[in-house]
């Protein structure tokens, strides 16, 4: 079986028992992950019924990050929902019941307790400051962690269609300050909250203590797009599929209408 982001992070958090940066991004690939919960009975409008299990006086739902291994698991047809790890954990915090991750059938196979999902919740629940400060001068990016990088790189693959493309650069302002800050160009109106935030999450979750990343948002005909292309870092985000298929509204697929737990 193709192993998957969520192994790959499990596996070097298990290697590492120590890092403290190894366990953030294992949490951070979790709340990323499209994963498919184990229901008792089939949907109802947006209400969900998750199969509760419960060992050592703690109550857990189970989740699976490929339908394939909820199969495997569940060794017969079975009723799930697909839904973010994120949208997951703030469902469940509330409610004291833990998460099981692939049990028996994957190398990320784990047991999470609720505590740990709270605490994750928590995290993800930090917001970006919004300030407003006039741009002096942009260089390369300089002396920033390889592990912030490949956290942004990760990060930013799973932005599809919200922005063309992003460039990491210095920066100074006209009051002096310097930082780094990552430019979107193209970016979704509606959808630059969003990106912040996950840039915000990239910084927490790589493990930087007291890190700074500031971000900015222009369009391709801004002077400063041409000024980011000849001195930045380039990411490129996904395009979106174009397809004419009917799709059906499924619980959970609209972030801003979650299910409900039954």
């Amino acid at each position: 079986m193709t192993e998957t982001p969520l192994d790959h992070a499990h596996a070097a958090m298990e290697a590492a028992p120590e890092d403290d940066a190894a366990r953030l991004r294992f949490f951070e690939r979790l709340a990323d992950a499209e994963l498919f919960v184990l229901l008792d009975k089939e949907p109802e409008d947006d209400k969900i019924s998750p199969d509760v299990f419960e060992t050592q006086g703690q109550q857990f739902v189970l989740v699976f990050d490929t339908d394939e291994r909820l199969a495997n698991f569940v060794g017969r047809p079975a009723p799930y929902a697909a839904l973010s790890g994120r949208m997951i954990a703030q469902m469940l915090a509330p409610s004291g019941i833990g998460l099981g991750v692939n049990l028996e059938v994957a190398p990320s196979s784990i047991m999470i307790p609720n505590e740990a999902l709270d605490w994750l919740v928590q995290t993800l629940a930090h917001a970006p400051d919004e300030v407003e400060s006039r741009i002096d001068t942009l260089t390369p990016p300089a002396g920033l962690p390889e592990e912030l990088i490949t956290a942004l790189d990760a990060k930013l693959s799973t932005a599809t269609g919200l922005a063309r493309w992003a460039y990491l650069v210095g920066i100074t302002y006209d009051s002096g300050a310097r930082s780094h800050m990552l430019g979107f160009v193209g970016a979704v109106p509606e959808a630059r909250d969003a990106l912040a935030k996950a840039v915000s999450e990239a910084l927490t979750f790589s493990g930087i203590e007291a890190g700074r990343l500031d971000v900015g948002f222009f369009e391709a005909s801004d002077p400063i797009a041409a000024q980011m292309a000849r001195v930045g870092l380039r990411f490129d985000l996904p395009e979106p599929q174009t397809t004419t298929d009917y799709v059906p509204v499924a619980p959970g697929s609209d972030p801003e209408k979650p299910p409900k737990l039954r």
